[in-house]
């Protein structure tokens, strides 16, 4: 008997949340960015799946993206280099902490719905 595709829409919304793409209860992840190995609800084996550095470069490519409004706020409002300097800093740095483990959940979600859907 066939197996029914996954919804990939529905998989990406649970990795978004940091949950079991499987079940969307679980944890995704053990840690800040360390995937569960097993999904304590459903018993899924996450502990496959492997984003490597693909979370990191969307995670950048976001961050600098966003950069850009940053920036231009920041030239038009704070005309003090140093003032803008850390208000830039810790904008980055927020929002790289904030969307790394959130684009992770998704890439692993993705990664696991295809795998699935194959």
């Amino acid at each position: 008997m066939a197996r029914a595709k996954e919804n990939v829409g529905a998989a990406l919304t649970r990795g978004l949340m940091c949950r079991c793409p499987s079940c969307g209860e679980g944890k995704l992840f053990a840690g800040y960015l360390a995937v569960a190995p097993v999904c304590t609800v459903c018993g899924e084996d996450l502990g496959r799946l492997r984003a490597a550095d693909g979370p990191a470069f969307m995670t950048m490519l976001l961050v600098c993206l966003s950069l850009i409004p940053t920036l231009w706020l920041g030239f038009v409002y704070i005309p003090n280099p140093l003032a803008l300097a850390g208000t830039v800093s810790v904008v980055i740095v927020a929002l790289a902490l904030v969307l790394l483990r959130l684009v992770k959940g998704a890439w692993l979600a993705f990664e696991w719905v295809s795998a699935r859907n194959a």
